[in-house]
């Protein structure tokens, strides 16, 4: 093979690989859905993995009377989540608090280990058991909430049998807080 058409192969291999990232990327690129208010309804099951290694099916495993659960559809969502973390313990509330990102699309689950040593990196190892990722059922609970305006959490709380007794996705507000307050 002459050096000249080697180049083209190896031109048409880099361009090969440059659209196959390009569909990847754009295969984990997700649906947006309408945002609904799911009060009174009974929380979808789902599957996750804590970031200290342990398998969760949620709302089952929960057996608290009243959880807290915090949801976020992307990265910067933890803004809003830190500032719920601050108002719930200022307050000291009593009932147990997780962190659910919840990741729809094919290229977030291609790499989701890479996401979750990222989040590992950036929380304390005491919190990791209270991070729940969802990586398979993501696009259903991102469509089960609605995921327009994904820089705010979604905020739920539940009862258990896993009815929501609460939910809020306008961002942080001390007025929400002490009506999530009062369902406590």
């Amino acid at each position: 093979m002459n050096q000249t058409s080697q180049s083209r192969r190896e031109m048409r291999i880099r361009q090969f690989v440059l659209l196959l990232l390009a569909a990847l990327v754009l295969a984990g690129c997700g649906t947006t859905y309408p945002n609904r208010d799911p009060a009174g309804e009974k929380l979808l099951d789902f599957q996750g993995r804590s970031l200290a290694g342990q398998q969760w099916n949620l709302p089952a495993n929960l057996s608290e009377p009243r959880s807290i659960l915090l949801f976020g559809f992307k990265q910067n969502t933890q803004f809003d989540i830190d500032r719920w973390l601050i108002g719930l313990d200022q307050y000291q509330v009593k009932a147990p608090v997780f962190e659910i990102p919840a990741v729809q699309g094919f290229f977030p689950r291609l790499i989701s280990g890479r996401i979750d040593s990222g989040m590992r990196n950036g929380i304390p190892d005491e919190l990791w058991s209270i991070v729940i990722t969802v990586y398979g059922d993501g696009d259903r609970v991102q469509k089960f909430f609605g995921n327009q305006n994904p820089n705010n959490a979604r905020v739920v709380v539940i009862d258990g049998t896993g009815t929501i007794l609460s939910f809020h996705d306008r961002g942080f507000s001390v007025a929400e807080l002490k009506k999530l307050l009062g369902v406590l």
